[in-house]
């Protein structure tokens, strides 16, 4: 994998907008409206948000953001790699770093909601790689044959499993 850089980032950006715009899209091409979980921009400057992007020599490849459910509990939120660069384990590195960022805030448990459906199998792959195993819904989501909801308890300062 390149190296490129993660840091917190304005999800108001240009750039950083067009790709959350694919995500949204893909979302919704591939779920029916009322259950699109998917932050928009105004989601993602939340308070409880922190947002991240992923950039190689200043190009945003991929993004993924953390949301404070509670003190102990986050949520991972609106994770997406720019398709051209997928395969190179950028969307891993994003994943790993949040839960690091979420085991650094004192979270004992992250949390996601993806979409259930074929084409969100390899996040679900990618997800259950990482060590997160299938749960019920959690916060405000409710059961749906459209969503996968995921969880991993974090104990101690063990590491996530790296592929």
């Amino acid at each position: 994998m390149a190296r490129g850089t993660i840091a917190v980032d304005d999800p108001r950006t240009a750039d950083v907008r067009k790709l959350l715009e694919r995500h949204l899209a893909f979302a919704r091409a591939n779920t029916p409206p009322e259950d699109v979980h998917a932050l928009d921009v105004d989601g993602l400057v939340d308070p409880a948000v922190t947002f991240f992007s992923y950039r190689l020599d200043g190009e945003v490849l991929a993004v993924g953001a953390l949301k404070q459910l509670g003190p102990d509990h986050a949520e991972l939120k609106s994770m997406h790699t720019a398709e051209a660069a997928r395969g190179r384990g950028i969307g891993r590195a994003m994943l790993d770093h949040l839960v690091d960022v979420a085991r650094g805030q004192g979270c004992h448990r992250v949390s996601l909601e993806t979409g259930a459906t074929p084409p969100f199998g390899p996040a679900r792959s990618l997800y259950g790689a990482a060590g997160f195993a299938p749960c019920g819904p959690f916060a405000d989501y409710y059961a749906s044959p459209n969503s996968a909801f995921m969880t991993m308890e974090l104990t101690g300062d063990e590491r996530p499993l790296r592929a």
